[in-house]
Protein backbone atom coordinates (compact mmCIF):
# COMPACT_ATOMS: atom_id res chain seq x y z
CA UNK A 1 0.00 0.00 0.00
CA UNK A 2 3.10 2.18 0.61
CA UNK A 3 4.41 1.59 -2.43
CA UNK A 4 1.20 2.98 -4.77
CA UNK A 5 1.17 6.34 -2.21
CA UNK A 6 4.86 7.19 -2.88
CA UNK A 7 4.26 7.04 -6.26
CA UNK A 8 1.45 9.02 -6.56
CA UNK A 9 3.02 11.63 -3.75
CA UNK A 10 6.32 11.73 -6.94
CA UNK A 11 3.95 12.52 -9.45
CA UNK A 12 2.03 15.04 -7.42
CA UNK A 13 5.53 16.76 -6.68
CA UNK A 14 6.44 16.28 -10.48
CA UNK A 15 3.29 17.93 -11.80
CA UNK A 16 3.10 20.91 -9.54
CA UNK A 17 7.04 21.68 -10.30
CA UNK A 18 6.63 21.44 -13.82
CA UNK A 19 3.25 24.12 -13.46
CA UNK A 20 5.46 26.51 -11.66
CA UNK A 21 8.17 26.57 -14.48
CA UNK A 22 5.35 27.31 -16.77
CA UNK A 23 3.87 30.27 -14.45
CA UNK A 24 7.53 31.19 -14.16
CA UNK A 25 7.64 35.18 -15.22
CA UNK A 26 9.84 35.87 -18.03
CA UNK A 27 12.93 38.01 -17.01
CA UNK A 28 12.82 41.40 -16.90
CA UNK A 29 14.85 43.38 -19.52
CA UNK A 30 17.96 45.22 -18.05
CA UNK A 31 18.63 48.83 -18.38
CA UNK A 32 21.28 50.06 -20.60
CA UNK A 33 23.59 50.64 -17.39
CA UNK A 34 22.86 47.47 -16.24
CA UNK A 35 23.11 45.60 -19.44
CA UNK A 36 27.23 47.42 -19.40
CA UNK A 37 27.91 46.35 -16.46
CA UNK A 38 26.49 42.54 -16.85
CA UNK A 39 29.32 42.81 -19.50
CA UNK A 40 31.89 44.05 -17.54
CA UNK A 41 31.71 41.33 -14.90
CA UNK A 42 31.66 38.47 -17.98
CA UNK A 43 34.73 40.40 -18.92
CA UNK A 44 36.69 40.08 -15.68
CA UNK A 45 35.33 36.28 -15.52
CA UNK A 46 37.05 35.59 -18.97
CA UNK A 47 39.88 37.78 -18.00
CA UNK A 48 40.29 34.91 -15.57
CA UNK A 49 40.19 31.74 -17.93
CA UNK A 50 43.48 31.05 -18.57
CA UNK A 51 44.80 31.27 -14.71
CA UNK A 52 41.72 29.38 -13.57
CA UNK A 53 40.22 27.22 -16.23
CA UNK A 54 37.18 26.28 -14.17
CA UNK A 55 35.70 30.09 -14.07
CA UNK A 56 34.30 28.77 -17.44
CA UNK A 57 31.65 27.53 -15.64
CA UNK A 58 30.94 30.90 -13.48
CA UNK A 59 30.67 32.64 -17.29
CA UNK A 60 28.33 30.29 -18.53
CA UNK A 61 26.36 31.30 -15.38
CA UNK A 62 26.98 34.44 -16.59
CA UNK A 63 25.44 34.53 -19.97
CA UNK A 64 21.78 34.33 -20.48
CA UNK A 65 20.49 31.10 -22.11
CA UNK A 66 19.63 32.80 -25.48
CA UNK A 67 19.99 36.85 -25.37
CA UNK A 68 20.27 39.55 -23.27
CA UNK A 69 17.20 41.93 -23.26
CA UNK A 70 17.90 45.38 -22.90
CA UNK A 71 15.63 47.89 -22.81
CA UNK A 72 15.98 51.71 -23.54
CA UNK A 73 14.01 54.75 -24.68
CA UNK A 74 10.85 52.60 -24.16
CA UNK A 75 12.24 50.11 -26.99
CA UNK A 76 13.64 46.27 -26.35
CA UNK A 77 17.03 45.31 -28.23
CA UNK A 78 17.70 41.22 -27.55
CA UNK A 79 21.35 40.75 -28.09
CA UNK A 80 22.70 36.87 -28.81
CA UNK A 81 24.47 34.98 -26.52
CA UNK A 82 24.37 31.40 -28.46
CA UNK A 83 27.90 32.63 -30.05
CA UNK A 84 29.34 33.28 -26.55
CA UNK A 85 28.47 30.21 -25.43
CA UNK A 86 29.29 27.90 -28.10
CA UNK A 87 32.46 29.43 -27.53
CA UNK A 88 32.86 28.98 -23.87
CA UNK A 89 31.66 24.98 -24.05
CA UNK A 90 34.03 24.57 -26.59
CA UNK A 91 37.01 26.12 -24.55
CA UNK A 92 36.29 23.91 -21.80
CA UNK A 93 36.95 20.82 -24.35
CA UNK A 94 39.81 21.89 -25.80
CA UNK A 95 41.24 25.37 -23.58
CA UNK A 96 42.57 26.85 -26.54
CA UNK A 97 44.26 30.33 -26.76
CA UNK A 98 42.44 30.89 -29.63
CA UNK A 99 38.88 30.26 -28.51
CA UNK A 100 40.07 31.92 -24.83
CA UNK A 101 40.71 35.42 -26.95
CA UNK A 102 38.07 35.14 -29.66
CA UNK A 103 35.67 34.93 -26.23
CA UNK A 104 37.16 38.21 -25.09
CA UNK A 105 37.22 39.45 -28.15
CA UNK A 106 33.45 39.35 -28.73
CA UNK A 107 32.84 40.95 -24.93
CA UNK A 108 35.03 44.04 -25.76
CA UNK A 109 33.24 44.54 -29.03
CA UNK A 110 29.52 44.16 -26.96
CA UNK A 111 31.15 46.66 -24.37
CA UNK A 112 32.17 49.11 -27.01
CA UNK A 113 28.86 48.74 -28.90
CA UNK A 114 27.05 49.15 -25.40
CA UNK A 115 29.21 52.82 -24.83
CA UNK A 116 28.67 54.10 -28.54
CA UNK A 117 24.98 53.74 -28.07
CA UNK A 118 25.19 55.56 -24.86
CA UNK A 119 27.04 58.98 -26.11
CA UNK A 120 24.60 61.33 -27.76
CA UNK A 121 25.10 61.80 -31.65
CA UNK A 122 27.20 64.51 -32.74
CA UNK A 123 26.79 67.53 -34.30
CA UNK A 124 26.51 67.55 -37.71
CA UNK A 125 26.42 71.17 -38.42
CA UNK A 126 29.98 72.15 -38.37
CA UNK A 127 30.12 69.71 -41.33
CA UNK A 128 27.20 71.41 -42.88
CA UNK A 129 28.63 74.69 -42.47
CA UNK A 130 32.23 73.01 -44.16
CA UNK A 131 29.66 71.94 -46.91
CA UNK A 132 28.41 74.77 -47.56
CA UNK A 133 31.80 76.57 -47.37
CA UNK A 134 33.00 74.61 -50.57
CA UNK A 135 30.17 74.79 -52.36
CA UNK A 136 30.45 78.34 -52.20
CA UNK A 137 33.93 78.69 -54.31
CA UNK A 138 34.51 79.98 -57.55
CA UNK A 139 34.32 76.68 -59.34
CA UNK A 140 31.24 75.44 -58.10
CA UNK A 141 29.04 78.74 -59.16
CA UNK A 142 27.92 77.66 -62.45
CA UNK A 143 26.85 74.19 -60.89
CA UNK A 144 22.85 74.33 -60.53
CA UNK A 145 19.47 73.58 -61.76
CA UNK A 146 17.79 75.50 -64.97
CA UNK A 147 17.54 78.51 -64.51
CA UNK A 148 14.44 80.99 -66.07
CA UNK A 149 17.17 81.58 -69.28
CA UNK A 150 18.03 78.15 -69.53
CA UNK A 151 13.51 77.44 -69.67
CA UNK A 152 13.62 80.59 -71.58
CA UNK A 153 16.05 78.97 -74.56
CA UNK A 154 14.29 75.74 -74.29
CA UNK A 155 10.65 77.12 -75.10
CA UNK A 156 11.79 79.39 -77.66
CA UNK A 157 13.54 76.20 -79.38
CA UNK A 158 9.90 74.23 -79.21
CA UNK A 159 8.49 77.36 -80.91
CA UNK A 160 11.22 77.47 -83.71
CA UNK A 161 10.86 73.55 -84.39
CA UNK A 162 6.90 73.60 -83.99
CA UNK A 163 6.78 76.38 -86.80
CA UNK A 164 9.96 75.17 -88.56
CA UNK A 165 6.91 72.07 -89.30
CA UNK A 166 4.22 74.09 -90.04
CA UNK A 167 6.31 75.80 -92.30
CA UNK A 168 7.76 72.31 -94.79
CA UNK A 169 3.62 71.40 -94.47
CA UNK A 170 2.05 74.39 -95.69
CA UNK A 171 1.10 75.06 -99.44
CA UNK A 172 1.79 78.74 -98.76
CA UNK A 173 5.59 77.88 -99.46
CA UNK A 174 5.85 77.86 -103.23
CA UNK A 175 4.90 81.56 -103.12
CA UNK A 176 7.50 82.61 -101.23
CA UNK A 177 10.98 83.37 -102.56
CA UNK A 178 13.03 80.43 -101.88
CA UNK A 179 15.92 82.68 -101.55
CA UNK A 180 14.03 84.27 -97.83
CA UNK A 181 12.90 80.08 -97.18
CA UNK A 182 16.41 78.61 -97.48
CA UNK A 183 18.29 81.77 -95.60
CA UNK A 184 15.76 81.61 -92.31
CA UNK A 185 16.73 77.38 -92.39
CA UNK A 186 19.98 78.12 -92.28
CA UNK A 187 20.22 80.48 -89.67
CA UNK A 188 17.97 78.36 -87.63
CA UNK A 189 20.22 75.46 -87.98
CA UNK A 190 22.94 77.39 -87.39
CA UNK A 191 21.43 79.01 -84.27
CA UNK A 192 20.47 75.47 -82.72
CA UNK A 193 24.16 74.30 -83.76
CA UNK A 194 25.88 76.82 -81.71
CA UNK A 195 23.64 76.49 -78.48
CA UNK A 196 24.07 73.00 -78.62
CA UNK A 197 27.97 73.60 -78.99
CA UNK A 198 28.02 75.68 -75.94
CA UNK A 199 25.46 73.44 -73.61
CA UNK A 200 27.97 70.66 -74.74
CA UNK A 201 31.25 73.16 -73.89
CA UNK A 202 29.63 74.19 -70.40
CA UNK A 203 28.81 70.27 -69.44
CA UNK A 204 32.52 69.42 -69.87
CA UNK A 205 33.57 72.22 -67.50
CA UNK A 206 31.05 70.86 -64.95
CA UNK A 207 32.17 67.42 -65.30
CA UNK A 208 36.24 68.48 -65.37
CA UNK A 209 35.46 69.69 -61.03
CA UNK A 210 33.11 66.58 -59.86
CA UNK A 211 35.19 64.44 -57.56
CA UNK A 212 36.22 61.03 -59.46
CA UNK A 213 36.37 57.99 -57.39
CA UNK A 214 38.20 57.50 -54.84
CA UNK A 215 40.69 54.47 -53.64
CA UNK A 216 38.84 52.84 -50.35
CA UNK A 217 42.32 53.46 -48.24
CA UNK A 218 41.43 57.48 -49.27
CA UNK A 219 39.11 56.92 -46.17
CA UNK A 220 40.75 55.86 -43.29
CA UNK A 221 40.05 52.26 -42.01
CA UNK A 222 39.16 53.49 -38.08
CA UNK A 223 36.60 55.77 -40.20
CA UNK A 224 34.94 52.85 -41.80
CA UNK A 225 34.95 50.85 -38.60
CA UNK A 226 33.31 53.94 -36.14
CA UNK A 227 30.68 54.50 -39.16
CA UNK A 228 29.75 50.48 -39.19
CA UNK A 229 29.20 50.30 -35.38
CA UNK A 230 27.33 53.30 -35.59
CA UNK A 231 24.77 51.50 -38.20
CA UNK A 232 24.48 48.68 -36.00
CA UNK A 233 23.47 50.97 -32.95
CA UNK A 234 20.66 51.91 -34.84
CA UNK A 235 20.03 48.44 -36.16
CA UNK A 236 21.03 48.84 -39.33
CA UNK A 237 22.90 45.71 -39.22
CA UNK A 238 23.04 44.81 -43.44
CA UNK A 239 25.22 48.55 -43.81
CA UNK A 240 27.11 47.92 -40.54
CA UNK A 241 28.61 44.17 -41.66
CA UNK A 242 28.71 46.02 -44.94
CA UNK A 243 31.14 48.96 -43.77
CA UNK A 244 32.84 46.66 -41.41
CA UNK A 245 34.26 44.82 -44.75
CA UNK A 246 35.52 47.77 -46.06
CA UNK A 247 37.25 48.90 -42.51
CA UNK A 248 39.41 45.58 -43.23
CA UNK A 249 40.06 46.62 -47.16
CA UNK A 250 40.81 49.84 -46.06
CA UNK A 251 43.33 48.41 -43.42
CA UNK A 252 44.95 46.19 -46.07
CA UNK A 253 44.99 48.61 -48.58
CA UNK A 254 46.72 51.18 -45.66
CA UNK A 255 49.40 47.99 -45.12
CA UNK A 256 50.43 48.49 -48.69
CA UNK A 257 49.28 44.78 -49.03
CA UNK A 258 48.01 46.04 -52.86
CA UNK A 259 48.11 48.71 -54.76
CA UNK A 260 44.79 51.14 -54.45
CA UNK A 261 42.54 50.23 -57.18
CA UNK A 262 38.66 51.71 -57.54
CA UNK A 263 37.40 49.00 -60.05
CA UNK A 264 38.31 45.77 -57.90
CA UNK A 265 35.55 43.55 -56.82
CA UNK A 266 35.04 41.92 -53.07
CA UNK A 267 36.36 38.43 -54.98
CA UNK A 268 39.63 40.83 -56.71
CA UNK A 269 40.48 41.56 -53.35
CA UNK A 270 40.32 38.20 -52.01
CA UNK A 271 42.49 37.06 -55.02
CA UNK A 272 45.22 39.26 -55.07
CA UNK A 273 45.91 37.03 -51.40
CA UNK A 274 48.01 34.31 -51.44
CA UNK A 275 46.88 31.01 -50.09
CA UNK A 276 49.36 30.91 -48.15
CA UNK A 277 48.79 34.60 -46.24
CA UNK A 278 48.18 34.47 -42.79
CA UNK A 279 45.23 36.94 -43.34
CA UNK A 280 44.07 35.09 -46.30
CA UNK A 281 41.18 32.79 -44.23
CA UNK A 282 40.36 35.98 -42.40
CA UNK A 283 39.20 37.67 -45.97
CA UNK A 284 38.00 34.67 -46.86
CA UNK A 285 35.14 34.61 -43.89
CA UNK A 286 34.35 38.74 -44.34
CA UNK A 287 34.02 38.27 -47.86
CA UNK A 288 31.52 34.85 -48.04
CA UNK A 289 30.10 37.01 -45.04
CA UNK A 290 29.79 40.49 -47.25
CA UNK A 291 28.38 38.57 -50.22
CA UNK A 292 25.42 36.23 -47.99
CA UNK A 293 24.49 39.99 -46.64
CA UNK A 294 24.70 42.41 -48.64
CA UNK A 295 24.85 40.89 -52.04
CA UNK A 296 22.51 38.20 -51.39
CA UNK A 297 20.05 39.73 -49.57
CA UNK A 298 20.62 37.64 -46.63
CA UNK A 299 19.39 37.81 -42.97
CA UNK A 300 21.67 39.94 -40.76
CA UNK A 301 21.44 40.47 -36.73
CA UNK A 302 24.26 41.79 -34.21
CA UNK A 303 25.54 37.99 -33.70
CA UNK A 304 26.68 38.47 -37.95
CA UNK A 305 28.24 41.97 -37.51
CA UNK A 306 30.12 40.63 -34.16
CA UNK A 307 30.97 37.58 -36.51
CA UNK A 308 32.10 40.55 -38.66
CA UNK A 309 34.37 41.84 -36.00
CA UNK A 310 35.52 39.01 -34.94
CA UNK A 311 37.03 38.26 -38.65
CA UNK A 312 38.71 42.27 -38.42
CA UNK A 313 40.33 40.97 -35.59
CA UNK A 314 41.96 38.29 -37.41
CA UNK A 315 42.81 39.64 -39.85
CA UNK A 316 44.71 42.19 -37.62
CA UNK A 317 42.70 45.12 -37.57
CA UNK A 318 42.27 46.06 -33.77
CA UNK A 319 38.34 46.48 -33.39
CA UNK A 320 38.75 47.86 -29.08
Amino acid sequence: MRRPRLILLILVVCRWGFCAAQDAPPAAPLSLAQYIEALDDSHRIAQKLKDDPSTGVDLLQALPESSWRVRDDGKDFYIPTASLRHDVEDWQKKNSDALRERIRAQLDALRSDARDYQRPPSDVRPRHVLLDSILARREFKGVHGPTWLDRLKQRLMELLFRWLGRAFASSAIPTISDVLVYGVMVLAVLGVAYWMYRSIRESANLETIMPQPLAVSTKQWPIWLREARAAGARGDWREAVHLAYWSGISFLEAQGTWHADTARTPREYLRLLPASSEQQPALRALTNKLEIVWYGMGEAGPEAFQQTLVELERLGCPCN
